[in-house]
């Protein structure tokens, strides 16, 4: 399975609750905060949830 770097470039503040505990369970704690997952569809659904808040890294 490969390996997907996230990274989140915008803030969680005045978004919905949904949105703020996705980021939460991807790990993110902050802007500038890197993390990685494999690529999995559950993985993939969160990134796609929250994907204005972050970026993917190569």
């Amino acid at each position: 399975m490969s390996k997907i770097k996230i990274k989140q470039i915008r803030s969680k503040i005045k978004r919905p609750f949904d949105q703020k505990r996705t980021l939460e369970a991807l790990g993110l704690r902050g802007i500038g905060h890197v993390v990685e997952h494999n690529s999995d569809p559950s993985i993939l659904g969160m990134i796609k949830k929250v994907e204005h808040l972050i970026k993917i890294i190569d």
